[in-house]
């Protein structure tokens, strides 16, 4: 009966491979197919089992590993998430040490199974984040033929049969090998013989008789799969090439759309989607928002307070400074000025130059996003930053101080992305 099975499976395996092979004339795979694998590891028998006997230590909650389950697999991927498995099992069926069995058991199993096989890391899309690790579910059919070495029945074959489903996380160590582990779950649908071997269903003794028609063992084992093929991958780690197209369209867009945000059409240093007013005239200064700013004459109106009622240029920038228009802002979680904030730093560093007396201040913020203790280290990193890039463009370190004041207060009741990317910036303040 074994071999009359074991004929039949290659013969039908043998006939969906041919007409697959037949099928390339039509439609050449971008990717390999065929795989072998192999696996050792042990057996855990469950049920049915005579009275009184086991094959477990009832005092230990983990055996000993022990080696008694061996299988040999030939795998053939439909597509990169379907696929086909034919494999062959052989396990060694015997009583630990410490199992207080009333007697010594020994069976040999010998199973062959058909089952389909998903590609688990596919479906999911693994590749979106490991190119190395892959998941299989498999499941399908098997028979098997239980032989007990020692007892009433020994040297005495039954058949069983039943279904076989399992779970197999894989590990790419490079284009042909693969390392997996496996856990699987037999479940036999008919079954005679009792896991020790002392039962038979179709025995007519009553001390050896097993009315348990259905049984169930799990597997455990390690192994390694080869690939065979010369394409550049396996269907395993193949990526359809409508999700890849999809996944850079997508960036594209992103990337299109951020472009747009980030635009400035007027020049002023302050990105459109931030800019209230994005048709400010050359050379005039904005706020965070784009406004343009009208400074204060502080010299009086035709000669008032003793002045000559002329507002000069630097004036106005130095006003400008003095009350806290000039600010550097960041993106979240950075301590480099973000693109928008290039001219105001052109600003500050042409208004240290031209007032080489004057002593300023950097005092950094964050929004109020993270705990406290990360936002005040990040807030000194944007001060600390800043101060070098101004001390790189030649001005004395002696005239600048900074400090890292953590979280801003000022828009906290701001419920809007607005009032947090105005919170995170590094202000200029005069000494």
């Amino acid at each position: 009966m074994k071999k009359s099975l074991i004929a039949f499976t290659l013969v039908a395996f043998g006939q969906y491979a041919t007409a697959q092979d037949n099928s390339k004339v039509k439609e050449d795979k971008p990717y390999n197919q065929w795989s072998v694998e192999v696996a050792a590891g042990g057996n855990k028998p469950i049920r049915p089992f005579t009275t009184g006997f086991n094959n477990s230590d009832g005092n230990t909650y983990f055996a000993n590993p022990k080696f008694n389950h061996y299988e040999f697999g030939i795998r053939y991927m439909v597509n990169p998430k379907f696929g086909l498995k034919l494999d062959f099992g052989y396990d060694n069926i015997n009583n630990r040490s410490g199992s207080y069995s009333p007697a010594t058991f020994e069976n040999i199993q010998y199973r062959i199974g058909v089952q389909t096989v998903i590609n688990v890391g596919r479906v999911l899309n693994f590749e979106s984040f490991t190119s190395r690790i892959g998941l299989l579910f498999h499941g399908g059919i098997q028979v098997a033929q239980l032989t007990p070495k020692i007892g009433p029945f020994k040297e005495t074959t039954e058949d069983n049969g039943g279904i076989i489903y399992g779970v197999t996380p894989q590990f790419r160590v490079s284009k042909k090998f693969v390392i997996t582990a496996d856990v699987s779950a037999i479940s036999n649908f008919r079954q005679h013989y009792s896991w020790d071997g002392y039962s038979n269903f179709l025995d007519n003794t009553a001390n050896n008789r097993s009315d348990n028609l259905s049984g169930l063992m799990y597997n455990t084992s390690v192994g390694l799969t080869y690939y065979l093929g010369s394409k550049e991958k396996h269907a395993d780690w193949y990526v359809e090439q409508a999700t890849v197209a999809a996944t850079v369209d997508a960036a594209v867009n992103k990337l299109s759309s951020l472009e747009t945000m980030l635009q400035d059409t007027d020049k002023d240093g302050i990105a459109d989607y931030l800019d209230v007013q994005n048709d400010t005239p050359p050379g005039i200064a904005v706020d965070s928002h784009g406004n343009a700013i009208t400074a204060p004459i502080t010299g009086g109106i035709n000669g008032e307070n003793g002045s000559n009622g002329v507002v000069t240029k630097s004036d106005a920038i130095r006003d400008l400074a003095d009350k806290g228009y000039l600010n550097v802002f960041y993106d979240v979680n950075k301590d480099t000025p973000n693109a928008g904030s290039t001219n105001n730093i052109f600003h500050i560093i042409k208004f240290m130059n031209f007032y080489p007396d004057a002593k300023v201040k950097l005092v950094g913020y964050t929004d109020k996003r993270g705990n406290n203790v990360k936002n005040k280290a990040l807030s000194e990193r944007r001060a600390q930053k800043l101060y070098q890039t101004l001390v790189a463009s030649g001005i004395a370190a002696d005239r600048i101080s900074i400090t890292g004041e953590g979280i801003d207060k000022t828009y906290t009741n701001d419920p809007s992305s607005i009032g947090m990317d105005l919170s995170r910036r590094v202000s200029l303040v005069l000494e």
